[in-house]
């Protein structure tokens, strides 16, 4: 894999991936793209990783995409059909969302634009209390992207992303932390550890196949008409999950007061009705 734009590092089962330009405050470009899209999938492939962590070089987490040497040409893509074009934010966005481990933001300085679009598909994110935060695509005459119209107002609620979006204001961190948009807003020099520490509590302790199937399960949900709809889907996923080993391991472990030692696969042992959901054709 070509990583010339981030770093792809693998710690007993968690992958940090460092977005690597910090000579350009990790500004978003096409290359960073690819690479994004491929390590997301290898995450999703490769039963030896439970968790990614995602991180910025230097003193920022991305300061958007790349506007030097292009200016307004930067959005303009004369060459693409109306019909064929898909967003490149969102296709990074969509490898998030549909890898079936965990991904955790450590946010550790100012994430504007795509920056902080492409950490909405991330499970838990992390920031640094004085990192400039700014959703600023009004203010460069265009729109929101990286499917964050469907993220941000499951978030943080319709009326707080309206006034995120239309303003496009650059806010610190610190400012919003009570919105829902971070998990913990906590110094800069505890913001990778704190992510680390999430990392591996999830990695040590928990179920490849559970941890998988319950993600599923509050995404999907979101799309769910009536709480009926999530019953039926919880019922399938429980009366699946309680007929395997990693169930007799979790009670046997709890019972025994010892650590679990779980041997499903996310990616060999799902149950059979896994995806219950039909993908739209892109």
């Amino acid at each position: 894999m070509n990583e010339s734009h981030i770093l792809y590092e693998t710690n007993d089962r968690v992958v940090t991936i460092t977005l690597n330009r910090p000579d350009r405050l990790n500004a978003y470009t096409p290359m960073m793209r690819d690479e994004l899209v491929e390590a997301f999938e290898k995450i999703d492939r490769d039963d030896a990783v439970r968790v990614a962590v995602v991180t910025g070089a230097g003193r920022a987490f991305c300061a958007g995409a790349d506007l030097s040497g292009q200016g307004g040409a930067t959005f303009d893509h004369p060459s693409i059909r109306l019909a064929d074009y898909r967003d490149g934010g969102g296709r990074v966005a969509l490898s998030i969302f549909r890898c079936r481990k965990p991904v955790i933001a450590a946010i550790n300085g100012p994430a504007v634009g795509v920056g902080i679009t492409m950490t909405l598909p991330m499970d838990i994110r992390i920031v640094a209390e004085d990192a400039k935060i700014g959703f600023v695509f009004a203010r460069r005459g265009i729109v929101p992207e990286a499917c964050s119209s469907w993220f941000l107002p499951r978030i943080v609620g319709m009326s707080k992303a309206a006034e995120l979006v239309y303003t496009g204001r650059v806010f610190r961190a610190a400012e919003e932390a009570n919105s829902g948009l971070f998990s913990h807003v906590l110094p800069t020099e505890q913001v990778l550890p704190k992510a680390i520490s999430i990392a591996r509590e999830i990695a040590d302790n928990t179920s490849a196949t559970s941890v998988a199937l319950s993600k599923a399960l509050l995404y999907r949900g979101l799309g769910d008409p009536n709480p009926e709809s999530a019953h039926l889907n919880d019922s399938k996923c429980i009366y699946w999950a309680g007929q395997q080993k990693d169930a007799y391991e979790g009670i046997a472990s709890f019972l025994e007061k010892r650590p679990p030692a779980f041997g499903m696969s996310a990616s060999t042992d799902m149950p059979d009705f896994y995806p219950w959901w039909v993908e739209p054709k892109l």
